[in-house]
């Protein structure tokens, strides 16, 4: 076995145990120091934790998950996905603060990026062609100001956010409720495949978990316990986005609704929460600004003024392109008009910058810093 697999192994053993839940593994280790010591302990020493009962007492004296392990070790490389234990790390820290967060994740994709802010998006699984707009608009404006996007890969609200991410450019998350090598729902097969390439999937499932129901309430606290604040854009008041809304208070995370229409039972849920307090969210920029991200992003976007002058490699024409351009898109038609540019002069000084890395062209032929 390699290095990686040894330090991994002990935490997935304690995991794959039947009927040993993460609140209790976490008593385990802060008694015992750490999976390994767990292991080395005795029946009469386990049995002291509350929480252990005879019959995981002695599976864990017994050893017996250990085999377990090492297949289902073997599986997640098969998949190319990897293990990330509590102490690792790249484990991310918000979902660190949560209570019970899960010992370990099974990841697929990039490693989770910690220099960034992160905003949940979820809804409905049969939205509106409003609400599935919405989500999807607003998946794409946080992806363009650097703001990671969480959501469940479900079918609607979820996937919307996730494509308008991707869409964006962004780096998306997807918080999945069955093993990392299931697709659910299958239609997502080429989402799926997007997100481990440009953002990353997890899942606290052992591999093969089928979809069960009562698997999704159970992945909405790490959708929640991931995120700063979590929008949710169109939903029922019996819907389980409403559950993630609570569990999100629960965290100490920022709530916000989009509105929809009054004649619309699937908008309910969202103005329910805004009676209850919810901030009401019509466009990126509001969740933004109440989390106090818009400041930052727009500080980044104007270091030219900040700074008082321009990266050092600009000629006369880029100036007046970079004086134009801000953390914001900005389509090429009003970079000719306000810069005074001809069509094929003005692409061939945005392809330069863009080359340099000063700018970022989006789809739709728009463009930010």
């Amino acid at each position: 076995m390699t290095e990686w697999q040894n330090e991994i192994l002990p935490w997935l053993s304690l995991h794959m145990i039947p009927r040993l839940g993460n609140t209790v593994i976490g008593r385990l280790i802060e008694n015992f120091g750490n999976p390994e010591r767990v292991f080395d302990a005795g029946i009469p020493e386990l049995m002291k934790i509350v929480g252990i009962k005879p019959e995981v007492a002695r599976n864990i004296a017994g050893r017996t998950s250990i085999r377990v392990a090492e297949k289902e070790l073997k599986m997640v490389e098969n998949q190319g996905a990897r293990i990330i234990t509590f102490a690792d790390s790249s484990y991310p820290e918000l979902l660190r603060q949560i209570h019970n967060p899960p010992i370990i994740l099974y990841a697929k994709g990039i490693d989770f990026p910690k220099d960034k802010q992160s905003i949940a998006i979820v809804g409905s699984r049969n939205p509106t062609h409003y609400g599935f707009d919405a989500a999807e608009t607003f998946g794409f404006d946080f992806a363009i100001r650097g703001v990671t996007v969480i959501s469940g890969m479900a079918k609607g609200i979820d996937s919307a956010a996730h494509m308008g991410c991707l869409r964006g450019g962004g780096f998306t998350v997807a918080v999945i409720g069955t093993g990392i090598d299931v697709v659910y729902p299958a239609e997502n097969k080429k989402l799926f495949k997007q997100i481990a390439e440009n953002g990353v999937i997890f899942s606290e499932f052992s591999m093969g978990s089928p979809p069960e129901p009562w698997n999704f309430p159970i992945r909405n606290r790490i959708i929640s316990g991931l995120c700063e604040g979590i929008v949710v854009v169109e939903a029922t008041k019996k819907s389980g986005s409403l559950i993630t809304a609570s569990l999100a208070l629960e965290q100490n995370r920022e709530v916000f609704a989009v509105p929809g229409s009054i004649h619309s039972f699937k908008s309910t849920g969202t103005h329910h929460l805004i009676k209850q307090g919810a901030c009401l969210a019509e466009k990126a920029d509001d969740v933004l600004e109440e989390l106090g991200f818009s400041r930052k992003f727009a500080k980044n976007g104007n270091l030219k003024k900040q700074n008082g002058g321009f990266p050092s490699n600009l000629d006369t024409r880029e100036k007046r392109i970079y004086e134009i351009l801000s953390d914001y898109p900005i389509h090429m038609d009003q970079i000719m008009r306000e810069g005074k540019f001809e069509p094929g002069e003005a692409a061939s000084i945005l392809m330069e910058m863009e080359l340099k890395g000063l700018i970022k062209q989006l789809p739709g032929k728009m463009f930010v810093l």
